[in-house]
């Protein structure tokens, strides 16, 4: 059996959304157990009638807007702590949370502790390519300034994420900057490119941002604040095609009978955007998987995060990120 810790206080939207994906999660997976961290007047009437549901009663709530690590500091009774703290414990095999990213990377960077010899921790999540092809794209904002020897490490977690989330054999990575000429980039970029063009022929050198959608590489590496960019960016162009769409159809009537005949082709595209399908971004690096949630999370983001994170476990990816670790050191 394997049993995630799902935090039921994190997030913008009610527990009783996360309450919902995790009762569904645990309908599709029947080896699937969860321990649901939370206020006692949550979790435990939600625990007593669902079997492999367990409650971790909690007293307190990290905020997203509260400073990340001061609140860990001081909220060691809070959903995310005891969540984090849980794994050390070997009361779960991993963790889930849509609560703030910051909390979530402090707290489980002391609670559940770094794979021996990774520098930093990094975001990594499949993104939807125009082929069909997903890429892993990271890291997606845990790291604003990076050493080059760090994202040659970045790399390496995401060649072993895509082999265990994606299924490819032998990704290939590719490194973001403003032009696909190895000369291109800045002076740390041209530093990046050199160390991972020495670390391996997985390596296909530099991509672009309008690569990131095209489903071309199956990893892109960059540092947090670009990725971080790059991603809000994303979502916002995201937002903006959708509400378009939106406007455009109540404009006249001959586009609300189309756009009826066209609903469960834009219902496919709003889900692929959202991210919904994969639950959140993993945090990758650590002794356990952590996958963190949107904020805005939904009923089937919960259950799909819950799920992947219990896929990770049985994949035994922090096993094959050591490994690739290890091979390289």
């Amino acid at each position: 059996m394997t049993t995630i810790c799902v935090d039921a206080m994190g997030g913008d939207e009610t527990p009783d959304v996360v309450l919902s994906g995790i009762e569904a999660a645990l309908s599709r997976d029947a080896d699937l157990s969860v321990l649901v961290a939370g206020d006692e007047d949550v979790v435990v009437p939600f625990c007593e009638s669902h079997d492999r549901a367990k409650a971790l009663v909690t007293t307190e709530v990290i905020g997203m807007a509260e400073h990340p690590a001061e609140a860990v500091r001081a909220k060691k009774d809070s959903s995310i702590v005891r969540g984090c703290a849980a794994i050390r414990a070997g009361e779960a095999d991993g963790f889930f949370s849509a609560g703030s990213t910051g909390a979530i990377f402090a707290a489980a960077t002391l609670g559940v502790g770094r794979i021996r010899g990774i520098k930093r921790p990094a975001i990594a999540c499949a993104v939807p390519g125009s082929t069909g092809r997903s890429t892993v794209f990271l890291d997606m904002g845990a790291n604003a300034d990076v050493r080059p020897e760090m994202i040659v490490q970045f790399a390496q977690m995401g060649r072993a994420y895509s082999r265990v989330t994606l299924g490819v054999e032998d990704p290939k990575v590719a490194l973001l900057s403003n032009g696909t000429e190895d000369t291109k980039g800045s002076e740390a970029v041209v530093a990046e490119h050199e160390a991972l063009k020495a670390a391996g022929d997985w390596f296909v050198g530099n991509c672009e941002g309008s690569d990131i959608l095209r489903g071309v590489h199956d990893v892109i590496v960059t540092d947090g604040f670009s990725g971080n960019v790059a991603l809000k960016t994303l979502e916002g162009t995201a937002k903006f095609i959708l509400g378009e769409v939106k406007k455009s159809v109540a404009a006249s009537f001959a586009a609300k009978v189309g756009a009826l005949l066209l609903k469960k082709s834009l219902k496919g595209v709003a889900a692929s955007l959202s991210g919904d399908e994969y639950g959140g971004a993993f945090l990758l690096g650590l002794k356990a998987p952590v996958l963190i949630g949107h904020g805005a999370t939904s009923k089937d983001a919960v259950m799909h995060g819950t799920l992947a994170c219990a896929s990770a476990v049985r994949g035994e990816l922090v096993r094959k990120i050591a490994e690739d670790i290890s091979q390289d050191a």
